[in-house]
């Protein structure tokens, strides 16, 4: 029985992992729209692509874990396309910055890690080397949202900060957590545990400081509002004539 539960909350994790690859489409169709990339951070994605490399690697290498590769060369896949997006749109101090973070731990920084685990390490040293970097980068992932979170506590909005890839990651780490202690690895569960935390912190601030939009003619009313106090302010009222 226990057996079967691994194998469901394993392909149940598989299909939530593609969702979190997928799930901030909808923040990038806004950037395509607006032609801009406003407030959003670069950071989760970098983050995001470099932990699917070493996904990939571990599921490679690691007997029986093809599933775990296929869906992180995805979300590698998904990633990338992103970050070109994300690089196309942003004003230029980003943009550098971005491509900076791209060059360095998205190509320089996997590609020598992966190197030296290959030809330096073998059997299961490489494995639990691999185990041990996927652990590490998908902590550094689920704490990429931190930054996003900073700026929903300043501004006082969730608007920056996409509910669904939040809720996404919530329910990925807690499923990946159930699957880590049924199978008993560490390497899943440490990771996993620690953005099932994230998640909630994020899903706690979107209770806290999430809004409902006003309706357009509640928004019309506002403005209408406004401009009559601020001819008020400006126009004195004429003095009434007095009769001698």
């Amino acid at each position: 029985m226990a057996i079967n539960f691994v194998v469901i909350f394993g392909v149940l994790g598989n299909v939530m992992s593609g969702l979190v690859y997928v799930s901030p489409a909808n923040v990038f169709v806004r950037i395509l729209r607006r032609r801009s990339t406003e407030e959003f951070e670069s950071v989760p994605y970098v983050s995001k692509l470099l932990n699917a490399y070493f996904w990939v690697y571990y599921g490679l290498i690691k007997p029986n874990s093809v599933l775990v590769a296929t869906v992180n060369i995805f979300g590698a896949v998904v990633e990338i396309v992103f970050l070109t997006i994300f690089l196309l749109f942003a004003p230029p101090r980003m943009k550098a910055r971005t491509a900076m973070l791209v060059v360095a731990l998205n190509v320089a920084f996997p590609a020598a890690a992966i190197l030296l685990t290959q030809f330096l390490l073998h059997g299961d040293q490489r494995i639990d080397a691999a185990g041990l970097l996927c652990s590490i980068f998908s902590m550094i992932a689920y704490a990429s949202p931190l930054s996003a979170m900073k700026t929903v506590v300043a501004l006082k909005s969730v608007e920056y900060m996409p509910f669904l890839l939040s809720f996404i990651l919530f329910l990925n780490g807690g499923i990946w957590t159930l699957y880590s202690i049924l199978a008993k690895d560490l390497f899943v569960g440490i990771p996993n545990g620690t953005g099932f935390l994230f998640g909630t912190a994020q899903l706690i601030l979107y209770a806290i400081y999430w809004k409902p939009s006003k309706p357009p003619k509640q928004v019309s009313d506002d403005l209408e509002d406004q401009q009559q106090h601020i001819r008020e302010a400006l126009i004195p009222a004429s003095k009434p004539i007095i009769a001698e």
